[in-house]
């Protein structure tokens, strides 16, 4: 029986091209493309995957928050999260999310087929690029470190991600079907939380913990 797999990334090149590459794998069949996580998280429910190849930094709603959604209500689904970063932020949040494996962008496609098989019989997979990062990361760890995805809740982290990717406060509501007024009391405690006073620099904050990616 094939693995059913789904490919998450805004890159519509990179998705078809993963695409058309799967199908000379007899054993995985894709069964569906995302460009964000929020129809990443809908293409679920209608064809329930084995497997997503989920994309770090997509727009509206990031990997990490998505792969922590769907683990959430569909715990035997298997996340690869595939990424241009290596950065320990972005490693131990994707695995926090709930996240079977972990490589980076510029990986052998033979490296994912082998990630896909592996994570199916219970493994996780990290890249041998970041595989000693990870270990020096966790190992070092002080348990006292906090995270925004500690810090703030689920929904402050959508409207943070969509203050930094340049929404306005009535775009922010139409995203998350919230008034105006729901999106601004949002905003202030996620400023008094964080003790940011102005959006350039939750901007930044942004970027730095993985919420959102930085313009090309």
């Amino acid at each position: 029986m094939s693995i059913k797999l789904i490919l998450a990334d805004d890159h519509t090149m990179l998705r078809h091209g993963l695409s058309r590459s799967f199908e000379q794998e007899e054993d995985i069949d894709v069964v569906g493309q995302a460009q964000d996580g929020y129809e990443a998280i809908e293409l679920v429910k209608e064809v329930s995957p084995d497997v997503i190849i989920m994309d770090i930094g997509m727009p509206g709603l990031n990997g990490i928050e998505t792969t922590r959604r769907i683990i959430q209500e569909y715990s035997n689904i298997k996340i690869i999260g595939l990424s241009m970063h290596s950065s320990d932020k972005y490693v131990r949040e994707m695995f926090r999310a709930g996240a079977s494996g972990y490589l980076l962008k510029n990986c052998e496609f033979d490296e994912l087929v082998g990630a896909v098989r592996a994570v199916m019989t219970g493994q996780t997979y990290i890249s041998p690029a970041i595989g000693d990062m990870v270990i020096k990361e966790y190992t070092s760890k002080d348990d006292s470190d906090k995270s925004v995805f500690s810090i703030l809740s689920q929904r402050e982290r959508e409207v943070l991600q969509l203050l930094a990717e340049g929404k306005t406060t009535k775009q922010i509501g139409q995203v998350l079907y919230i008034s105006p007024k729901t999106v601004e009391a949002h905003r202030l405690r996620i400023m008094d939380k964080l003790q940011i006073d102005n959006i350039a620099q939750l901007t930044k904050f942004a970027i730095q913990e993985g919420i959102t990616e930085p313009e090309p």
